[in-house]
């Protein structure tokens, strides 16, 4: 079944938009290193029982399992560990802020290891959509203290907005040279998933797991949705318009988080939140536009 590319856009940006609600059930009890491993461990065994029972292929040579794994290990792994690691101590404004600049770090790996050329229209795109993401998050930023601005977590933090970026290359790579979304998702997430699993074994993390309602719903929700559907969508959108275009995705995960907040959480929209909902819109326009 061909998907249009608007889809492929709104699925992820919907769903990653209303994951900042859903991750917080997942603090707490369970170390996040565990929680990221049983996430996409338990994304890639559905994502493989739903390829065998449609007769999807699985086999690949040694090669293509290494790409496949260095996808996974990117995307599915250290990424999330880090992001965890770097929200402990920074506010979710500047995790998003950082994120938004992936757009400029896709831009240079894909003409570092792609040989493909951004448009000059991606980075006056990019540029509003990360005016307008400071712009969203202008209250949360002034009110930081000294004590949030840890260096350390910050470094993490633009680390794993690296290693997305890679991802992203690595995904673009893989499709190029053939190899299907669904089963390198699938591969690439049981393998990011026990790469987590083991560094968290290895660094005497305890094992625990949170049998709560809330826990469990949540990680299910994670899996499904935030892993399979939304990446599924997101990486397949990659390989039609490239990773430059398709990154504006994380641009626009705020504006609907906010949304979210203003329908659930009773959220009031001041001037600052609107202009920077209309910038990033308005950069989505520039960037997309045929």
């Amino acid at each position: 079944m061909r998907v249009s590319s608007t889809s492929l856009f709104v699925i992820p940006a919907l769903i990653w938009g209303s994951t900042f609600f859903v991750i917080k059930f997942q603090l707490g009890v369970v170390d996040p290193t565990w929680s990221v491993s049983y996430r996409f461990i338990l994304a890639g065994i559905i994502l493989l029982t739903y390829s065998k029972l449609n007769s999807l292929n699985l086999h690949f040579s040694l090669k293509e399992h290494l790409m496949m794994m260095l996808q996974g290990a990117f995307l599915f792994g250290f990424n999330y560990w880090f992001v965890y690691i770097a929200e402990q101590e920074l506010i979710s404004a500047l995790v998003a802020i950082m994120f938004s600049c992936i757009i400029f770090l896709n831009v240079f790996f894909g003409k570092l290891f792609l040989k493909k050329v951004a448009e000059k229209k991606v980075f006056a795109g990019a540029t509003l959509g990360i005016i307008g993401t400071i712009l969203l998050f202008k209250q949360e930023l002034v009110g930081l203290g000294s004590e949030e601005m840890k260096s350390f977590h910050l470094i993490i933090c633009f680390v794993s907005v690296v290693i997305a970026s890679l991802g992203n290359i690595t995904s673009a790579y893989n499709q190029k040279n053939g190899l299907p979304v669904i089963q390198t998702n699938a591969f690439g997430m049981l393998y990011g998933g026990l790469i987590i699993g083991a560094i968290a074994f290895l660094t005497g993390t305890p094992v625990s797991l949170d049998l709560s309602f809330n826990y469990l719903s949540s990680l299910l929700y994670l899996s499904v949705f935030g892993s399979i559907i939304a990446f599924g969508s997101y990486l397949t959108l990659i390989g039609k318009i490239g990773a430059d275009k398709a990154a504006y995705v994380l641009v626009v995960i705020p504006v609907i988080a906010v949304a979210l907040s203003v329908f659930f959480e009773d959220y009031q929209l001041g001037w600052h939140v609107l202009l920077g909902m209309i910038l990033i819109l308005g950069g989505n326009i520039i960037v997309l536009k045929k």
